[in-house]
C-alpha cells in the first residue's frame, strides 16, 4: 500500500486564515463512523501508517506504539469520508503531520495529537471525550491546537487574532503544542499547490510573518529555511522560478571550484590532525532573494551563495580547524563571528568565517561540533525535556522556557488579542544583539533595543523607574540604539514612571506590554479620582447630597449600565464615556429613572455652575490641550472628551469653540487652583534678524529668565530674517511676560507672538 508523502496539505493553521468553508466534506455528520479502516474505505486509497510506524519502533517502547496506533484508528474514524482539496483523503494530512514530530523523536502524546489535532475543529469531537479515550495531556494539546468557533467574535481580524493568542499561550504552557503546529504547517505549505494563488499568497505570507520567526526563535532553523523558500515560492512563483535557473546554472559554472576547495581542505584537516565531516552547502533561495533586495545588488553580484560546513568532535577542535583554514585561505576582514562563546537567542552554536578561495570566490565555512549541528537544524525540538525540573535543562531549554513564559507575562498585562499578537510579533525579529550587565551578564535583545528594552528584561520596576542610563560608562539618553558588546547601567529613582513617548522606541514586546499596563492602569486610577471630583460637582449643582460608597443605587446603576462596579462608572465619567450630570440625576429623590433627553441633560449642567480646580499636573485624566497651551491666568474651559478625559483650552481657543459648538453638553466650567504645576509648555514664534551668535543671546535670555527651551525648529523667511519656533517651560502667564521681555533685550528680535490655537 502506498503512503501519501509529506508533501500533502495541511489544515489545521489554515483553518485560521481561511475565509469561508476549506473542505470539501461528503460525511456531513459530526458522529464518529463505523469502526474502519482508511484501507477498507477506499480501496486506492494513498494513506498508510506503514512509514511513521516504521520512525517510532526506532525509539518509542511497544506499548507506547500501540497507544499511537489506537489514536490512528480513532482519527481515521473521524475523518471517514472527508477529503482534502486535493482530493485525497483527510486522513492522509494527520499522518503526515504526525510523521514530522517523529522525525524530532517527540513523545507518545505529541504524536497522539499529531494524529487527533483536526478532530475538535472539524469533527465536533469533544474535549472532554479525548481526555477520557487519550489522557489529559494529550486532550489539552490537541484543544491547544484548535482555532477559536468563529461566531465568537466581530470580524475575520479579530477571530485571527484570538486564535493566535489562544495558540501562543497553549505553547507557553506546554511547547509540544507549537511543534505540531509547525509540522502541521510545515505539510499545509509543501502543497500550498492544491489552492488558489490568492489563498496561496495569503496563507504564505501569514507563515513568513508569524510561523517563520517562531521556528527560528525555537532553533529550528532547517523548518525555518524550507518555510522561507515554501513562502518565497507562493509569494513570487515567477521571481522563484528564475533565481532557481540561476543557482542551476551557476552551480555548474562553480563545480571546478568548489572541488578545489573541498580538496584543499580535506587534505589540510587531517595533516593538523583534525577529523572532520566536510559537507558543501547552498545558501536557501529566498536568503539569497532578501540579500539580493536589501543590497539592491543582482544574481551575479552576490557572490557567497555556497558555504561549506566542517563537523569535528570538540569544541577545542572547532577553533583548531577555523586557525587551519586561515592558514589555507586569506579570510576576509569583519566576517568572523563566533557564536560558540556568545551563542544567538534561539541556542545556535558554531564559528562564521568568510574565506577568500580560488579566482577570488569568497566562501563561508562554519565551524561546530556534532551536537551543535544537531542542535543547529532542530533546535528546541533536538532535546527538549517535557516532564523534567528546571534545574535539569540545558542552557537552551532554560532560554526557551524564559521566552515562553514571557508569554505569560505579556498575556497577563494585555487584555487585547490583536495587541497581545503585536506584541509577540516584536519578540520575533531574528537580528539581535548582546550587551552586558554591569555584574558581566550577557543578555540578548532585538536589534534597535534601547536601554529601556534592558531594562524591562532586568525586571519590570527596573523598567518603571528607571531615569537614565550608562553605556560603556558614559550617559546617554534612554532611546539610544545598544549595539553588540554594549555594558548596560540603568539609573532608577523611585519617583520616575514610564512615559508614553517610550512606546516610540522600544523593541521587546515585554517593554511595550509593560509599559501600556502601566499607562492603562495609572489613568484608570486617575479618571476614578477625577470621575468623583465631577460628579460631586454635579451634585452640589443639583443640591443633593453626595451618596455613600456603598448605596444600593450604585449597584442598581452598574448593573443597569453594563458596569462592573462604582469605580468603573466614576472613571468612565472622569473619561468622558458619562456625563456626571445624567449619572447624578439617577440619585435624585423625585426621579429615581436615568434622565437622557437633551432638555434634561442642559438642565443639570446649567446648575452646575461650581467651575472645577485645575491644578495642571493632575495626571492622564486631566490634559492641557496642546493647540493652545493654557497657562495659570488665561481664562479656560474644559471639554469631557470621549475617552480622554478633561481636555483644558483656553476660552479664545478656535479649536474649543468649533467643539463647543458641536457639543455644549461636555463642557463644564474650570478654574485655576492655588498651587499649579510648574514647567507648563507653551508655544512662541519669535521673528529674527539672521546673525552669527543670535540663537545663543536668545538661550541666554530665556535660561536667565528662568525658564527652558524644550523644542526649537527655524524657518528662513528670507536671507535677512527667520522664524524660531519655540516651545518654552514656564510657570505661568505671569512668567511667561517675563521671559517674552528677556526676549526683547535681544537687538536682533524682531517680533514675538504666542501661538493659541
Amino acid at each position: 500500500m502506498a503512503f501519501s508523502s509529506l508533501r500533502g496539505a495541511s489544515s489545521g493553521l489554515l483553518a485560521v486564515l481561511k475565509k469561508g468553508p476549506r473542505l470539501r466534506r461528503r460525511h456531513p455528520t459530526k458522529r464518529l463512523a463505523p469502526a474502519l479502516s482508511v484501507a477498507e474505505s477506499a480501496p486506492n486509497t494513498i494513506a498508510s501508517l506503514g512509514p511513521l510506524n516504521q520512525i517510532i519502533s526506532q525509539y518509542l517502547a511497544p506499548k507506547e506504539i500501540e497507544r499511537v496506533k489506537e489514536a490512528y484508528r480513532f482519527a481515521d474514524r473521524a475523518h471517514l469520508g472527508q477529503f482534502r482539496e486535493s482530493g485525497e483523503p483527510y486522513i492522509s494530512h494527520p499522518i503526515a503531520v504526525t510523521q514530522v514530530c517523529a522525525g524530532w523523536k517527540l513523545d507518545a502524546d505529541s504524536l497522539m495529537a499529531a494524529l487527533l489535532h483536526d478532530v475538535i475543529e472539524d469533527q465536533g469531537i469533544l474535549k472532554q471525550e479525548l481526555a477520557e479515550k487519550f489522557g489529559a495531556d494529550v486532550a489539552e494539546i490537541v484543544d491547544g491546537l484548535s482555532k477559536l468557533d468563529r461566531i465568537e467574535f466581530a470580524t475575520k481580524a479579530e477571530q485571527q487574532a484570538e486564535s493566535f493568542r489562544k495558540m501562543l499561550l497553549a505553547m507557553a504552557r506546554d511547547v509540544r503544542v507549537i511543534l505540531i503546529k509547525l509540522a502541521d504547517r510545515l505539510h499545509n505549505m509543501r502543497t500550498l499547490a492544491a489552492v488558489d494563488p490568492e489563498k496561496r499568497r495569503r496563507v504564505a505570507r501569514e507563515t513568513l510573518d508569524i510561523y517563520s520567526p517562531i521556528a527560528h526563535r525555537l532553533g529550528l532553523n532547517a523548518l525555518f529555511r524550507e518555510l522561507q523558500d515554501l513562502c518565497f515560492q507562493a509569494i513570487y512563483p515567477n521571481r522563484y522560478q528564475v533565481l532557481h535557473k540561476a543557482i542551476m546554472a551557476a552551480r555548474g559554472n562553480r563545480r571546478e571550484v568548489l572541488g578545489k576547495i573541498t580538496e584543499a581542505v580535506k587534505i589540510a584537516l587531517p595533516a593538523a590532525g583534525i577529523e572532520a565531516e566536510v559537507t558543501g552547502r547552498e545558501k536557501s533561495l529566498y536568503s539569497i532573494y532578501t540579500k539580493m533586495a536589501e543590497q539592491k545588488k543582482s544574481f551575479s553580484d552576490v557572490l557567497d551563495i555556497y558555504g561549506f560546513r566542517v563537523i569535528v568532535h570538540t569544541l577545542p577542535e572547532c577553533y583548531l580547524a577555523l586557525g587551519t583554514l586561515h592558514q589555507l585561505y586569506r579570510p576576509v576582514p569583519g566576517k568572523f563571528k563566533d557564536y560558540i562563546a556568545i551563542p544567538k537567542i534561539n541556542g545556535y552554536q558554531s564559528l562564521h568565517t568568510t574565506l577568500v578561495g580560488p579566482y577570488g570566490t569568497p566562501v563561508e565555512f562554519q565551524f561546530r561540533t556534532r551536537e551543535m549541528d544537531h542542535v543547529a537544524e532542530e533546535g528546541v525540538a533536538s532535546h527538549w525535556l517535557y516532564k523534567e525540573e528546571d534545574a535539569s535543562l540545558n542552557n537552551l531549554q532554560k532560554r526557551t522556557h524564559q521566552w515562553l513564559q514571557s508569554l505569560l507575562d505579556i498575556q497577563s498585562q494585555t487584555g487585547d488579542s490583536g495587541e497581545f499578537l503585536e506584541h509577540v510579533k516584536v519578540d520575533l525579529f531574528p537580528d539581535a544583539v548582546y550587551v552586558f550587565t554591569p555584574q558581566g551578564k550577557i543578555l540578548s535583545l532585538p536589534r534597535g533595543a534601547t536601554p529601556v528594552d534592558f531594562a524591562y528584561t532586568i525586571h519590570t520596576d527596573i523598567g518603571n523607574q528607571a531615569i537614565a542610563s550608562k553605556i560603556n560608562g558614559e550617559f546617554s539618553p534612554l532611546r539610544t540604539e545598544l549595539r553588540s558588546g554594549d555594558s548596560v547601567e540603568i539609573i532608577t529613582s523611585p519617583a520616575s514612571r514610564p512615559s508614553a513617548q517610550w512606546l516610540n522606541y522600544v523593541r521587546t514586546g515585554r517593554a511595550r506590554s509593560e509599559i501600556r499596563h502601566y499607562l492603562r492602569t495609572v489613568k484608570y486610577e486617575e479618571s476614578v479620582a477625577f470621575g468623583q471630583r465631577l460628579l460631586n460637582q454635579a451634585f452640589d449643582g443639583l443640591n443633593l447630597p453626595h451618596p455613600a460608597d456603598d448605596d444600593p443605587e450604585w449597584e442598581k446603576l452598574a448593573k443597569g449600565s453594563g458596569a462592573s462596579s462604582r469605580e468603573e462608572i466614576l472613571a468612565d465619567i472622569g473619561l468622558g464615556k458619562r456625563l456626571a450630570a445624567v449619572v447624578a440625576r439617577r440619585f435624585a429623590p423625585e426621579n429615581s429613572m436615568l434622565a437622557t433627553t437633551a432638555a434634561a441633560v442642559d438642565e443639570i449642567t446649567a446648575t452646575a455652575n461650581t467651575p472645577i480646580l485645575i491644578q495642571g499636573n493632575e495626571g492622564q485624566a486631566v490634559q492641557l490641550a496642546p493647540c493652545c497651551g493654557p497657562l495659570p491666568g488665561d481664562a479656560i474651559i474644559g471639554g469631557i472628551r470621549l475617552g480622554h478625559g478633561l481636555v483644558v483650552h483656553m476660552e479664545e481657543c478656535a479649536v474649543a469653540q468649533r467643539q463647543r459648538a458641536r457639543e455644549p453638553e461636555r463642557w463644564i466650567p474650570v478654574a485655576w487652583g492655588t498651587n499649579t504645576a510648574r514647567h507648563l509648555s507653551t508655544r512662541l514664534d519669535v521673528t529674527v534678524i539672521n546673525e552669527r551668535g543670535v540663537l545663543g543671546r536668545l538661550a541666554a535670555e530665556i535660561t536667565d529668565a528662568d525658564s527652558n527651551i524644550i523644542h526649537l525648529t527655524m524657518q528662513d523667511e528670507a536671507t535677512a530674517t527667520g522664524v524660531l519656533h519655540l516651545t518654552v517651560q514656564v510657570d505661568s502667564r505671569k512668567h511667561l511676560a517675563q521671559v517674552i521681555r528677556a526676549i526683547r533685550h535681544v537687538p536682533q528680535v524682531q517680533k514675538i507672538v504666542r501661538l493659541k490655537g
